[in-house]
C-alpha cells in the first residue's frame, strides 16, 4: 500500500517536512508519480517491529526490581 508524504507523517507520528526530507535525501524509498511522492507502507514494518521490541526490553528492565545490596545490612 502507497502513502502519500502527509499520510506517511501521520503514520509515523513525525513531522512532514522531516519525511519529505528523508525522501529527497534517499533515506526514506518513495515513487514519484509526477505530482507527489508515494511511499510504501511495508518498508516500516522492520523498523516498527525493532521499536516495540526495544520498547519491551526497556520496560522489563524497568519493571525489574532492584536487587539488595549486601552492605545494606551492615550491622555496626
Amino acid at each position: 500500500m502507497y502513502l502519500s508524504v502527509g499520510e506517511t507523517a501521520e503514520y509515523l507520528s513525525m513531522d512532514e517536512a522531516k519525511i519529505r526530507a528523508l525522501v529527497l535525501q534517499g533515506r526514506i524509498r518513495s515513487v514519484h508519480d509526477g505530482e507527489q511522492f508515494l511511499i510504501n507502507k511495508e518498508q516500516f514494518t522492520t523498523h516498527l517491529d525493532q521499536v516495540e521490541k526495544y520498547r519491551q526490553m526497556i520496560q522489563e528492565y524497568l519493571s525489574e526490581p532492584i536487587p539488595e545490596d549486601i552492605d545494606v545490612k551492615d550491622e555496626d
